[in-house]
């Protein structure tokens, strides 16, 4: 089974290469596709680097870990990137293959603003990473949802963005590659 793991990706961080190494090992997952997306429905395009170097960042995070897939599958989907027409493409262009969606409890805790978020939840398994307390029992009764206590990392996209905002070190929450093509592009800088 493939996890796809959508996200900006604004930037990848060790938090996102975590969950996603964790799922492969405690999901039965073959893979993880790292989905970036051009828009998120849900979120303010503004502060948004390009897609480009958002899904560089991604290969280069990736590339050293043959069961990690950098995906710009969305760049081809109208915006904003609704999940649902995503899984239908992919379906369609890999019928052989099953997909499972990987996810944070904030966003599972949304889902029902989700363009088609029954279609989602009654087709395809959601394998949901804790981000802080959540209902279990609220959603005991949908079986493909399933919880992982993977390893609970206060990193973000946004402190990783502060951090270098600040002139301050972001060394070790993101992949030493990624923080140097960051620095050498002066992205996350502060304008002036």
């Amino acid at each position: 089974m493939t996890g796809l793991f959508f996200g900006s990706f604004n930037p990848i961080h060790t938090g996102h290469l975590i969950i996603a190494e964790y799922m492969i090992n405690h999901a039965d997952l073959d893979e993880v596709w790292f989905i970036v997306s051009p828009q998120n429905p849900l979120k303010e395009k503004s502060g948004l680097l390009k897609d480009e170097l958002r899904l560089k960042m991604v290969k280069m995070a990736v590339k050293d870990n043959k069961n990690f897939v950098a995906s710009d599958v969305e760049f081809k989907l109208p915006q904003p990137s609704y999940t649902v027409n995503t899984l239908e493409v992919l379906g369609k262009k890999f019928p052989k293959k099953r997909f499972a969606l990987i996810m944070g409890s904030d966003s599972l805790e949304s889902i029902y603003k989700w363009k088609e978020w029954s279609t989602i939840l009654s087709n395809y398994m959601i394998l949901v990473f804790r981000r802080g307390p959540i209902n279990d029992i609220e959603w005991k009764d949908k079986q493909g949802v399933i919880f992982f206590d993977t390893p609970l990392l206060k990193i973000s996209s946004t402190l990783i963005r502060t951090l270098i905002e600040e002139k301050k070190s972001a060394r070790y929450l993101v992949p030493d590659a990624v923080l140097k093509f960051i620095s050498e592009k002066k992205l996350y800088k502060k304008k002036k």
